[in-house]
């Protein structure tokens, strides 16, 4: 796989999981909906797909060392799978109670980042643990962080 196609896969899949798993979070402590989470996640996969897209075609442009069909194809791989990852954390939200579908879509969600962490930290020859472990301390901080921010807007906007 070419260089700015791999760089949107992973661009959109980690964007997919931090984005998406705060805005879960944040969502379920501010309202405890289901709805406003599940349109929620719909909106933030196809909004954010968009506009992680845009950035990322953008940012291929800008450093003038792309090709006008590489640029494409990390627009096109970021936007695809933001899109579609984002999008699975739908399936929990659907089959189950929210606060389980909460706890299922952060395990996969860091499951996902602990393994993209991992495929680049062993494609670099760097630590594995360190990286993984790095990546997974961002992601857990954004957990908490829009946990508290959802429990704060209702606590003072409800």
């Amino acid at each position: 796989m070419h260089k700015p196609t791999l760089k949107g896969i992973s661009f959109g899949l980690t964007s997919g999981v931090i984005t998406t798993l705060g805005m879960m979070v944040g969502l379920n402590a501010g309202t405890g909906s289901k709805l406003v989470v599940l349109g929620g996640i719909i909106t933030i996969a196809v909004a954010d797909a968009f506009s992680d897209a845009l950035g990322i075609h953008i940012s291929e442009e800008a450093e003038g060392e792309h090709s006008h069909r590489e640029v494409w194809a990390a627009t096109f791989a970021t936007f695809f799978s933001k899109l579609i990852f984002a999008l699975t954390f739908v399936i929990p939200v659907m089959l189950f109670e929210l606060k389980l579908a909460i706890i299922i879509s952060i395990i996969w969600g860091l499951f996902i980042l602990s393994l993209i962490s991992y495929l680049m930290a062993r494609d670099k020859k760097g630590n594995v643990w360190k990286t993984i472990l790095e990546h997974l301390s961002i992601a857990v901080v954004v957990i908490i962080v829009t946990n508290y921010v959802g429990i704060l807007i209702s606590k003072y906007f409800n």
